[in-house]
């Protein structure tokens, strides 16, 4: 090849990739700007305008975003460990174990992976409704305690793992249980922390499932409170909605930014991509 052409055709790359990121990053750039500027400063991107905190102040007092985070947090770490226990015992079953209509049973669970969530809102809903769930954490949490997606990662996981090592817990005297417990889950742990990344994120941001379940200051999580803090009945500051916006996502970025080795690492060992 011309090493003319082939330096043009990597010069074109990097220079696409930086005007993607550009494009990617820009609303999160405006967010910072005008969250940390006043209202009418917020639009002229002037360098020499004034920071200030109060816009942070104004949006914590305007909406009881406390409850909205600790709702948040008790439906991801909620939802996280029925994923974990329910994906981690139905991957150790296909993987290890031969059981009639397994071989179907798996396939409906792949079939479950072409299905979105938004397909089902209306049967979830009157699912929900009729187990009089509705307006609870668990009525939001409840469709997708089981998650298609992680039992594949796991089982995918468990069925690389030796036999050689079955056996040689079962002569310690582990049992079906301690195998998986001892054997199984610490050599997944890579798998386990790259899922469990992809299952916080996702319920996170989580919107329109939450939005049609919760009805009360109660347990609406943060995607559905800023989304009423921000509505335009109520009028619109952009500086302030950029500070709850700032305040809704500034734990997964911190978290993000403060172990982002580890997670990389994670989904290069798991698969991931």
């Amino acid at each position: 090849m011309n090493p003319s052409l082939s330096y043009l055709r990597k010069a074109v790359t990097v220079v696409g990739a930086w005007l993607l990121a550009i494009l990617w990053i820009s609303p999160l750039l405006f967010a910072f700007w005008a969250a940390f500027h006043n209202p009418e400063d917020a639009i002229h991107f002037d360098l020499t305008a004034p920071l200030t905190l109060g816009n942070f102040v104004e949006a914590w007092n305007q909406a009881p975003f406390p409850r909205y985070m600790l709702n948040t947090f008790l439906l991801v770490t909620g939802l996280l460990a029925a994923q974990m226990i329910l994906a981690t015992l139905a991957a150790y079953a296909f993987a290890r174990f031969n059981f009639v209509g397994g071989g179907i049973a798996f396939s409906l669970i792949l079939v479950q992976l072409m299905i979105t969530p938004e397909i089902l809102i209306v049967e979830n809903y009157a699912t929900i409704a009729d187990l009089g769930l509705a307006d609870s954490l668990t009525g939001i949490g409840l469709p997708y305690a089981a998650s298609a997606f992680g039992i594949f990662l796991l089982r995918q996981t468990f069925k690389s793992v030796p036999r050689e090592l079955d056996d040689a817990a079962r002569m310690e005297g582990c049992g079906t249980l301690g195998i998986l417990w001892r054997v199984y889950v610490p050599l997944a742990m890579p798998t386990y922390l790259a899922y469990g990344l992809v299952s916080i994120s996702h319920h996170w941001n989580n919107f329109l499932w939450p939005l049609v379940v919760s009805n009360s200051v109660e347990t609406r999580p943060l995607t559905v409170g800023l989304a009423i803090f921000g509505a335009p009945e109520s009028g619109v500051d952009w500086s302030i909605v950029s500070a709850a916006t700032l305040m809704s996502v500034a734990p997964l970025l911190i978290a993000f930014l403060l172990f982002q080795r580890q997670f990389i690492r994670s989904f290069m060992a798991s698969g991931i991509k």
